[in-house]
């Protein structure tokens, strides 16, 4: 990713994105707080990327996006918000009713059944920026084991009323292929056109040892 961010920085690669699966692990962003480490029965990786901890594994879409933002307007925060919408409008197609919060990262589903102002979190976004290149990006529960989320506090938030939910959990049968088209049509609605290809899954014992698809983005 580092590599590849670079190359775009340069102008010697297309913006690109990578649709991922991830093994059983955790991840530590720059405002990490080594308290929120509950039980580590996962590895834990530095990231480099903002915000705190989280978990990643299967079940779950990672989407790792690398675009250019001097090309599409150097603003940070409206990048963030568009990878809300992006998750959001993705959702709204499967039915969930979510959306973003001023005091929490990440996009929220409402839970009135398990109480007053009970919510649960169902998409994380962590990104880094070098070079007016962005890294990293989001993480949609569709499928996982809610229960490895118990090893830390994620991203922090820890009262009682804010959890963690997955497509699954909310009684939407759903596969990641099929989260997958979706996320590309709503990806291009915000983003423009992309071109897909298969990468298919690495051998390599790091992080990134699920990667299956990527999706090229012609700048605009």
């Amino acid at each position: 990713m580092e590599a590849r961010a670079v190359a775009i920085a340069a102008g010697a690669a297309a913006e690109l994105v990578w649709l991922l699966e991830h093994p059983p692990l955790y991840t530590a962003g720059t405002s990490t707080n080594r308290a929120d480490v509950i039980d580590a029965r996962f590895p834990i990786y530095e990231s480099g990327r903002g915000g705190q901890l989280t978990y990643h594994g299967p079940g779950q879409r990672v989407a790792y996006v690398m675009i250019d933002l001097r090309r599409r307007g150097p603003d940070v925060r409206r990048f963030v918000a568009t990878l809300e919408e992006w998750i959001i409008r993705t959702l709204a197609a499967l039915r969930v009713r979510a959306g973003r919060r001023e005091d929490r990262i990440g996009v929220w589903v409402p839970r009135p059944e398990k109480g007053d102002g009970f919510e649960d979190k169902i998409a994380a976004i962590g990104i880094r920026v070098k070079q007016w290149v962005t890294l990293h990006g989001i993480a949609i529960n569709v499928n996982p084991h809610l229960s490895h989320f118990s090893g830390i506090v994620p991203c922090g938030v820890s009262e009682k009323r804010y959890g963690v939910t997955s497509l699954s959990d909310l009684g939407v049968p759903v596969s990641l292929t099929d989260v997958d088209e979706i996320l590309r049509r709503e990806f291009e609605s915000l983003f423009g056109l992309t071109t897909a290809q298969t990468v298919g899954k690495t051998s390599k014992k790091l992080p990134l040892a699920a990667s299956e698809r990527s999706v090229c983005v012609p700048s605009r």
